[in-house]
């Protein structure tokens, strides 16, 4: 096994043993049925976050003009473009296989091993691919998420094509310790450095970890898809969204029941009957003229017109 894999593999089976921590009071998303140890690795990867990579990165930044940090972010990418061109192919992929090759051609060269970027001036654009979204476009499914000690959000799928994209990575097959480690170091300073402007999106979350959930499964989702969702995944979402708005509407106090218009009596109830209609006074006349219910005419309906009379 690779020496990049094993420490967190071993950070897993550590963290395995808190698997019994409580989780917030909310219903489970069945993306995430392992959200128990996945929450107690995500507390721990903060913490070092915190502890370690962000003051890394914040100083890097500090000292670092920006010219620099821009073609040290070039020469990761193009150090680690293999693997996208790999997966290019694995996906039959070839009119982007081609343009990714030509890519990595021309910033190695003219871009003085991937230092400049002359490729995206020249239409050549980058693109995502890895072994893991190589998985998905063939059919398999994300499984469970995972949240992976000291890498970050994952899921099973993606975490098998991680272990697999070791191997398309040139860093892996350098001899000498020192160069690949520090390659290595140099990629999680730029990583953690690029995600010091995101971190205003996350601070206003609600729940950091729900947040980083569904973000990284929408994009990995768009990724293999290309943004055309499934019927199953829009069920999903909009589940997800029924849920979120039903705790968001209990949190404030529960759906106030709408009051009843004075006028109208409320629901399941009976309508008073209407009040009985006063009688006429019946003439003592006789031959006075009667309603067929016996009631006196009204006096105020006008008379028949009275009958002609011949001459």
């Amino acid at each position: 096994m690779p020496r990049t894999a094993s420490v967190p593999l071993l950070a897993i089976l550590c963290l395995s043993l808190f698997g019994c921590a409580t989780q917030p009071n909310t219903k489970r998303d069945p993306r995430d049925p392992l959200e128990r140890v996945n929450r107690v690795t995500y507390r721990f990867n903060d913490a070092v976050d915190h502890a370690v990579l962000r003051p890394i990165a914040l100083g890097y930044r500090k000292i670092t003009p920006r010219p620099v940090r821009t073609s040290v972010s070039n020469f990761i990418d193009n150090l680690s473009y293999p693997t996208t061109i790999v997966n290019d192919l694995l996906q039959l992929k070839f009119k982007p296989f081609v343009q990714d090759t030509g890519r990595l051609v021309v910033n190695t060269t003219v871009g003085i091993g991937g230092l400049f970027d002359p490729a995206s001036r020249i239409g050549l654009q980058k693109n995502d691919e890895d072994l893991g979204l190589t998985f998905g476009h063939w059919g398999a499914g994300p499984g469970p998420y995972l949240v992976i000690p000291l890498l970050g959000p994952s899921d099973v799928r993606d975490g098998l094509g991680r272990v697999g994209d070791i191997f398309t990575d040139p860093r892996h097959y350098i001899r000498n310790g020192w160069v690949s480690w520090g390659l290595w170091g140099m990629q999680v300073v730029d990583t953690r450095s690029r995600l010091l402007d995101s971190e205003k999106v996350l601070e206003g979350a609600y729940d950091k970890y729900a947040f980083l959930r569904n973000a990284y499964l929408q994009r990995r989702q768009y990724l293999i898809t290309g943004g055309e969702n499934s019927q199953q995944q829009q069920q999903q979402e909009q589940q997800q969204y029924d849920e979120e708005k039903k705790i968001l509407e209990e949190s404030e106090g529960g759906e106030q029941p709408e009051s009843q218009p004075k006028d109208q009596p409320p629901p399941g109830s009976q309508s008073p009957a209407p009040p009985p209609k006063a009688k006429a006074p019946q003439s003592n006349a006789p031959g006075a003229p009667t309603s067929p219910q016996g009631e006196a005419p009204n006096p105020s309906s006008e008379p028949p017109p009275p009958s002609e009379q011949p001459h």
